[in-house]
């Protein structure tokens, strides 16, 4: 099925020292970005948008997945995210359209054999912007540790009448956490309400 594709675009990064320290291990990312024709490009405001994510996001969804775990299976993911950008002519409703979808979502959680929710953004850039990918533990989200963010940039991309799209994966937390997980917190905080009564 044609749905308008460009390009696909994979990022690999791994970090071996941090703050002067070496890491443990060093921790890989990885971002498959894709870009697309915006199907809504042209046709003004579309108050339906549901029948163009039926067509687009699975394909994209099932592509971009197949794609990302070949590189990184789901038993070394950890963290993920994902993002979307539409290009000036459009919508950041559309860039949210493709993303904000079980049918694309659903997908990648799978296949990483995750159960959190995939942080995200999504937003309007023009072609070469830098973009930023947040990601969290795929099971625990809590874990501090596993904030991340992966930045990337397709020089091209977003054009005006395109969508970039991109999901990501990381097969570590930070190199060298150390601020605790939320759940610290909120003992810390319930046991600070409780001798304060």
């Amino acid at each position: 099925m044609d749905i308008g594709l460009r390009k696909i675009s994979t990022f690999i990064e791994e970090t071996i020292v941090e703050g002067g320290k070496p890491a443990e291990r060093p921790i890989t990312s990885v971002v498959v970005a894709a870009v697309l024709r915006n199907p809504w490009t042209g046709q003004g405001f579309v108050e339906n948008l549901r029948p163009e994510i039926l067509r687009v996001a699975p394909v994209l969804g099932a592509e971009m997945t197949r794609r990302l775990v070949a590189l990184m299976p789901a038993g070394r993911i950890q963290a993920y995210g994902k993002a979307a950008s539409v290009g000036v002519n459009g919508e950041i409703e559309h860039a949210s359209a493709l993303i904000h979808t079980l049918r694309f979502g659903n997908m990648f959680r799978e296949a990483a054999q995750g159960t959190t929710f995939l942080s995200f953004t999504n937003t309007r850039n023009a072609p070469g912007a830098l973009l930023a990918l947040p990601m969290i533990h795929k099971t625990e989200t809590g874990k501090r540790a596993h904030f991340l963010t992966a930045n990337f940039q397709v020089p091209d991309a977003p054009g005006p009448d395109e969508l970039l799209v991109a999901i990501g994966a990381s097969d570590g937390s930070r190199a060298h956490p150390r601020i605790g997980d939320r759940f610290l917190d909120m003992e810390e905080m319930e046991a600070e309400k409780a001798g304060a009564r």
